[in-house]
């Protein structure tokens, strides 16, 4: 509901009729701007802007016994469970983030303008039962405390000019593999993708853009992105001046059956020299009950640290191709993956894997997915399978449960004394959720998982958005 019925029940309920107030409602009743702008919504309207008001709420807790002792490192490949240690050492976090947006726009002719400020507050604590000062582990990769997280202006219709601080104009999209497990080194970056990580500190920030849509499908996009190394203050670290300023540049695609893309990236541009540069490359094609995706980026990484797995300076050539078909009585996806790392320091290698997943939907409502996936890492020289079994019941229309068992077979990662070492140990898992979306952009859920390390989690959630 738009703020104006909300106000002018109100005041007509009161029976305002003093001049004074009377002048008041003039303003208010001046709210054709949001639907001359077509924007509707939270809104409030002036005679000449409409201000968007938008915000949301999200809460997560975790509780078990799921984390390696801090001083210990590792890296493991059931990073889709975190459940790998049982080291009998209590571990929770607490987590509220809240956000609050408000878009003011009005008409020009250049088409809208608009100025937007986004806050957001993220307060974050990690912890294990044996430490002294809990707040030595508060930290997410997000800065604790209210900030500003976008501020930037903008205008235009078709083509829109945008500065000051915001996200990326970057498309690195069209990456995610098909099958429900996913894949292993696609799972390390950005969520689920490949090459180029879309929370690289050096995308978005301070910048200058422009977007344009030519018709046909086809847009285009330049970006001045990172001018004063924005994403890496807000963690308290003051990068390199060498390292400042990236320059983005995308063409795209969505037609009625295909979504393409190309973006191209380089890296700390302000002094003069490219110092690293990247290419994103994606594309999803829809055939009747076929789907088909691929992707592949390439990052030349000197001096930056590698997005494949943190493996340091060095070029990396990463790609994926995936397939799913939909009939009539079950889903079918395959998929498959190669990262090809050149180092600085003369090691190299190529990792690859594969993963697929069959659903099929035994009644109304209850779904059962086979899935598996493996994993070459021909750095470590060792291979990682993964098998699971998943079922999805809709008990209501609002409430789904999830059930999964499977398990981790051959080599992987775990600690031992004070860096990680690969062992051929199986680790058998089970996990169970119970989501519940009752509407009003409120969601919510509850999960458990345990693992044969004697590992165990139970994650809370609840989430509400408004506009």
């Amino acid at each position: 509901m738009k703020l104006k019925s909300l106000i002018l029940g109100s005041v007509a309920a009161a029976g305002l009729s003093t001049a004074g107030f009377a002048a008041d409602l003039g303003v208010l009743t001046s709210l054709d701007v949001c639907d001359e702008l077509g924007l509707s919504g939270l809104t409030i309207s002036s005679d000449t802007n409409c201000l968007q008001i938008s915000g949301g709420v999200s809460y997560e807790f975790n509780w078990g016994d799921y984390r390696a002792p801090e001083a210990d490192v590792a890296r493991t490949f059931d990073s889709t469970r975190r459940t790998s240690y049982g080291d009998d050492v209590g571990d929770w976090t607490s987590k509220v983030e809240a956000w609050l947006q408000f878009v003011g726009t009005a008409s020009s002719d250049f088409g809208a303008a608009k100025a937007v400020i986004k806050i957001k507050e993220v307060d974050f604590t990690r912890t294990q039962e044996d430490d002294v000062d809990p707040f030595d582990f508060d930290s997410d990769g997000e800065p604790d405390g209210l900030f500003i997280d976008e501020a930037y202006v903008s205008i235009g219709d078709t083509t829109v000019i945008m500065a000051g601080k915001k996200g990326s104009i970057a498309n690195l999209g069209d990456d995610s593999p098909f099958n429900v497990l996913g894949l292993f080194t696609s799972d390390g970056i950005d969520g689920k993708g490949v090459g180029v990580d879309g929370d690289d500190d050096r995308l978005g920030g301070h910048s200058i853009q422009v977007v344009s849509d030519l018709g046909n499908g086809v847009n285009v996009g330049l970006g001045l992105e990172d001018l004063n190394g924005d994403s890496d203050l807000l963690r308290g670290e003051v990068p390199p001046a060498w390292q400042h300023g990236t320059l983005v540049g995308v063409v795209g695609y969505a037609g009625e059956n295909i979504t393409a893309h190309v973006t191209g990236l380089a890296f700390g541009i302000l002094d003069g020299d490219v110092e690293s540069w990247a290419i994103h490359a994606g594309a999803t094609g829809t055939f009747d009950a076929f789907k088909v995706r691929g992707a592949v980026a390439y990052l030349d990484n000197y001096k930056f640290g590698s997005s494949i797995k943190g493996q340091g300076a060095g070029n990396v050539l990463n790609g994926l191709l995936s397939v799913e078909g939909t009939f009539d009585l079950f889903k079918l996806a395959l998929s498959g993956e190669f990262a090809d790392v050149d180092t600085d320091f003369g090691a190299d290698w190529t990792d690859y894997g594969f993963g697929g997943s069959v659903g099929v939907g035994v009644t109304e409502g209850v779904s059962i997915n086979l899935a598996a996936r493996y994993f070459h890492d021909d750095l470590n020289d060792f291979d990682t399978t993964q098998v699971a079994v998943q079922v999805v019941a809709a008990l209501t229309e609002t409430i789904k449960a999830t059930g999964e068992i499977g398990a981790y077979l051959g080599d992987h990662f775990t600690v031992e004394g004070s860096g990680g070492v690969p062992v051929d140990e199986e680790i058998i898992y089970g996990a169970a959720e119970l989501a519940w979306a009752p509407g009003g952009g409120f969601t919510s859920s509850v999960r458990g998982e345990v693992n044969s390390t004697e590992a165990y989690k139970v994650t809370f959630k609840a989430a509400k958005t408004f506009e």
